[in-house]
């Protein structure tokens, strides 16, 4: 038996009990896959991070995510809450701080600073959206989530089908109202929602305009399918997909754009997602997700 710490983390929200929940094992070494994906189960959270030695020196760490079911090859939260922890053990996180996080999509480049006494962090795009192929209707789409097609799609948005590692269908809805009424049925969903692997489907992410803090940019909603399906407080791998959204529909202009998107609110653990863009000669050259993280317990496992 061997004792290794872990650290649970609220991220994307600077007060504690809200946004999203993650554990970060500190010391993975020695564990093997089907270790650490019963771990994840024991925690039982939408993600477990195990920390382990970097394969190239010059990296800060390589860290493995898994959700209680499988393992990601990327996640947004696990990202910044990893950076977050990791700088704050080593005593960097009061100034900023840059370092490389190995992840299974690739390096992915990372900041980590204080902002108004709270570690924020940020990370680089492994992977730019890229817009996939999607064949169901959007009336059907907002019947899988209890909407009329009037409800669906604001201004020239429309659904689509983007991933930055992982694909999401980005549902534009009409307004707050429609958001906070969706209910998925995991039957038709499951009827017409592309894969994203063998066994599992693509996520609904519904957003609109309309949102409830005046600094936000959208208010979104993710779901994630299953028997029982489950709602995620806070998604950073959907909002790097959404940014394909926002090119394609928004075109933003040339030079750096930060969005603020809120999440949560309806499940009562809000949160807030930095979205930065950056746009040269119309075309998306790089994005950032950023985040702040707060650190809620710490333990022991004894495996």
């Amino acid at each position: 038996m061997q004792t290794r710490n872990y650290l649970l983390y609220d991220v994307f929200t600077t007060e504690r009990l809200a946004g999203n929940p993650l554990a970060v094992v500190l010391d993975g070494k020695g564990l093997d896959t089907a270790a650490m994906q019963a771990i994840a189960r024991e925690f039982n959270l939408s993600e477990t991070v195990f920390v382990l030695p970097a394969d190239n020196p010059k990296h800060r760490a390589r860290i493995r995510i898994f959700t209680p079911d499988y393992e990601m090859p990327f996640a947004g939260h696990p990202t910044v809450g990893s950076a977050i922890a990791l700088a704050e053990r080593a005593g960097d996180g009061e100034a900023a701080g840059i370092f490389v996080l190995e992840e299974n999509i690739g390096p992915v480049r990372c900041a980590v600073s204080k902002h108004d006494g709270a570690t924020f962090a940020e990370f680089d795009l492994a992977k730019l959206p890229e817009r996939l192929e999607l064949s169901a209707e959007p009336e059907a789409i907002g019947a899988a989530l209890g909407l009329g097609p009037h409800e669906i799609g604001f201004e020239n948005h429309r659904v689509s089908f983007w991933s930055a590692g992982v694909p999401y269908v980005t549902i534009p809805v009409a307004n707050l109202e429609a958001a906070a009424r969706i209910k998925l049925d995991n039957q038709a969903w499951s009827e017409l929602a592309p894969r994203k692997s063998d066994w599992a489907f693509a996520s609904p992410y519904v957003y609109c305009r309309e949102t409830v803090n005046h600094e936000s940019a959208f208010h979104v909603r993710m779901i994630v399918p299953g028997s029982p399906s489950y709602e995620d407080p806070a998604t950073g791998s959907a909002a790097a997909a959404f940014a394909g959204a926002i090119m394609h529909f928004d075109g933003p202009t040339d030079g750096i754009s930060q969005l603020w998107i809120e999440q949560g609110l309806e499940m009562g653990r809000p949160s807030r997602i930095r979205l930065e863009l950056n746009v040269e000669s119309g075309k998306l050259a790089s994005a950032r997700i950023g985040g702040h993280a707060i650190r809620v317990a710490e333990g022991k496992l004894f495996v």
